[in-house]
């Protein structure tokens, strides 16, 4: 794990998007196409909007997978994912994509689990743009999360501290509306991208960015598994790299 640390949280968002708009137009370049996961949240917001501002970037030639959803969550909901994601970076994009595959959790978390992982297994992904929680979960995998499982997506029980993170953020009202469940990537299945490009900005992330990089590799530390990884680039903005 290479960690990159920028004095804001917009160059931070902008040296991470660099990265993973030339890891897609190598792609491209080598077989015609790409596949890439996208994340969603607050440490997202600047990597994804300067990802949808590269420069030649053949997005009619890129394939999408979405991280996580909350179950039972309609798409209207403001703390929607799939409404983030369109919002925030989609309808940003100046091509369309070739396909994006939403994460839609309202009816049959199950079934759309076994759907999404035909697909994902049909398209290896080339880069994962993905964050880090303050519990330090990835994707919605919070701690002991499963190191083990081969399914692609799962169905997740969310715990406190990942449903206050979410609450803190301003995504809902009060705790009670915070959903209790989520379908997730899997960690097995996030870890097979062949590059993965982790924003984390804010100070409130510090202690989860510590115990990811320094810490032992476990499943109480979720993000500690991307020590594990072949190409993982970790882009901080001070606060959040106060601790290392």
């Amino acid at each position: 794990m290479k960690t990159n640390i920028a004095d804001t949280k917009q160059e931070m968002g902008k040296r991470g998007a660099e990265q993973g708009a030339g890891i897609i137009r190598k792609a491209i370049e080598s077989r015609g196409s790409a596949n890439i996961i996208v994340a969603t949240g607050a440490s997202q917001f600047e990597m994804l909007e300067a990802l949808a501002r590269q420069p030649n970037v053949r997005w009619d030639k890129v394939t999408g997978f979405h991280l996580d959803e909350y179950v039972g969550m309609d798409i209207t909901h403001g703390a929607s994912f799939r409404k983030y994601l369109w919002e925030r970076f989609i309808s940003k994009l100046p091509l369309p994509l070739a396909a994006f595959h939403y994460v839609n959790a309202e009816k049959d978390a199950a079934a759309e689990c076994r759907r999404l992982g035909e697909l994902i297994k049909k398209h290896p992904i080339d880069v994962a743009f993905i964050g880090i929680g303050e519990n330090a979960h990835v994707a919605f995998n919070d701690p002991p999360a499963d190191f083990d499982t081969e399914e692609p997506y799962i169905v997740v029980n969310l715990d406190q501290a990942c449903r206050k993170q979410q609450l803190g953020e301003g995504w809902f009202p009060t705790l009670n509306d915070v959903p209790k469940q989520a379908i997730s990537m899997s960690v097995k299945q996030i870890m097979k991208s062949k590059a993965i490009v982790c924003t984390v900005p804010d100070q409130r992330k510090a202690q989860a960015v510590k115990d990811s990089v320094k810490g032992p590799v476990s499943n109480k530390a979720p993000a500690s598994i991307l020590q594990n990884h072949a190409d993982t680039t970790l882009y901080l903005d001070k606060p959040s790299a106060s601790l290392l």
